[in-house]
């Protein structure tokens, strides 16, 4: 299975959602927007899709930068996860929740990682590399 997410930035300061309290995986876990992809499905694409489904935006998908693996549903799913550099295509756009997917979201500094993000999760990594790369880039 392939996952793809957006380190969704604006002014210095990456965009977390935190995961519903319903959700099987993972439940009431700040993290990156995205998901799976479907069959066939373009990475770019189908991260953009996750964007308008998820919070009701469209993002423009910019390069990857990260991948990593994880185990899921009680370890019985192997999962790739890529993700990439995103930025919102009108930022402007007000930001809607899908409550299926999560309850609540921030716009957090770097300096606020460890405060939103488990610090042994591989997401969490991917949002130190993320801001690094950013950093260096300016």
């Amino acid at each position: 299975e392939i996952t793809v997410c957006a380190f969704l930035h604006k002014d210095g300061r990456l965009f977390v959602a935190k995961r519903a309290a319903t959700k099987k995986f993972l439940p009431d876990k700040y993290e990156l927007i995205g998901g799976r992809m479907e069959f066939g499905e373009k990475i770019e694409d189908g991260l953009i899709r996750e964007a308008i489904e998820e919070l009701h935006i469209k993002i423009k998908v910019r390069q990857p930068f990260y991948a990593f693996t994880y185990l899921s549903e009680n370890d019985t799913k192997y999962s790739v996860e890529i993700d990439y550099f995103a930025e919102m295509e009108n930022s402007s756009d007000e930001i809607i929740l899908n409550p299926e997917d999560h309850s609540e979201f921030r716009w957090i500094s770097e300096g606020e990682i460890d405060q939103y993000l488990p610090a042994d999760d591989p997401e969490t990594e991917a949002v130190r590399k993320g801001f690094q790369l950013l950093i260096q880039s300016e």
